[in-house]
């Protein structure tokens, strides 16, 4: 399995707008790429301005797959204004 988690920090007040786009994401990658097997977002209402999320593949060449979909493409190019910073970290052994 090949694991990939983000770190999103959104500008103020746009984490409801941002949620919408990233939700459909999140279930059109599941539904339309079999080898996309958990996609997790969670967020705390103590830190309104980040958003992060687990992701689970089959392995690397899966997850380029995801970032090549046009589910991605889309959600990436309608949340850009959104987003202050995001941090990408991969990991390549599992254990659960």
């Amino acid at each position: 399995m090949f694991v990939v988690t983000v770190t999103f920090r959104l500008h103020p007040g746009t984490q409801t707008a941002f949620l919408k786009y990233m939700l459909a994401n999140a279930a059109q990658s599941l539904g339309a790429e079999p080898e996309c097997h958990q996609f997790d977002v969670c967020t705390d209402p103590a830190r309104p301005d980040e958003v992060f999320l687990y992701e689970v593949y089959t392995d690397a060449d899966a997850f380029q797959v995801h970032l090549k979909s046009a589910h991605f493409v889309s959600f990436d190019t309608v949340v850009r204004d959104m987003v202050a910073d995001k941090t990408v970290q991969t990991f390549t052994e599992v254990w659960q």
